[in-house]
């Protein structure tokens, strides 16, 4: 299992308290998926750039779509840029991708059989090793849980990251879901303020 889908199983966990937006999850994925590829010698970060190593075999087809969405033209792409780019829809990617290798099941809420519907972990292998991982606060997997909103001991401890280049996109993946909570904020006043224009005094 990569990073990646670590987080997307800790997210789904219905026993956690937070539900994650889509938005949010997608560009946490993003960064995930960038910092396994740096963790594979297949990118480096230069500044605020990625530079593109050797096109690698990672056994996960995901993963193997990421690294070669890479620009593999100089001045290569800014962090930032490749979150929005690879990060949409990508939450809605790797749910059908899990449930297509029977890591998730959909489950009706209340005991009636047309209940909405929700996707739940299943008990396999790789989900236990993403609950280990989380459950001793693996620093990466934590950080990206943190930066949508995931924490549950509500330490405030940072967990801490040996690694300059995963510290880098995980504090440009905690700005972009920054950036779209204020895009979200400014929209629901733009709406109200149209509503109460047209409902009037």
């Amino acid at each position: 299992m990569t990073t990646a889908k670590d987080l997307f199983i800790i997210t789904m966990d219905p026993s956690s308290k937070h539900s994650v937006g889509q938005g949010d999850l997608s560009l946490a994925l993003a960064g995930a998926e960038l910092i396994d590829l740096i963790g594979a010698d297949a990118v480096a970060v230069d500044g605020d750039r990625i530079v593109p190593g050797e096109l690698p075999t990672l056994d996960d087809r995901l993963m193997d779509q990421a690294a070669a969405a890479l620009t593999r033209q100089a001045p290569y792409e800014r962090i930032e840029d490749w979150l929005w780019r690879r990060g949409e829809d990508l939450s809605a990617a790797y749910q059908a991708a899990l449930e297509e290798d029977g890591e998730l099941a959909r489950k009706r809420s209340g005991r009636l059989s047309f209940g909405s519907e929700r996707v739940e972990p299943v008990d396999t292998p790789a989900h236990r090793r993403a609950a280990d991982r989380w459950r001793e606060k693996e620093p990466v997997l934590a950080a990206l849980a943190s930066v949508v909103g995931i924490d549950d001991d509500g330490s405030d401890d940072e967990p801490g990251l040996d690694d300059e280049s995963v510290t880098t996109v995980v504090a440009v993946v905690h700005d972009a879901v920054m950036e779209l909570e204020a895009v979200r904020q400014r929209r629901s006043i733009e709406n109200a303020a149209f509503a109460n224009l047209w409902r009037g005094p």
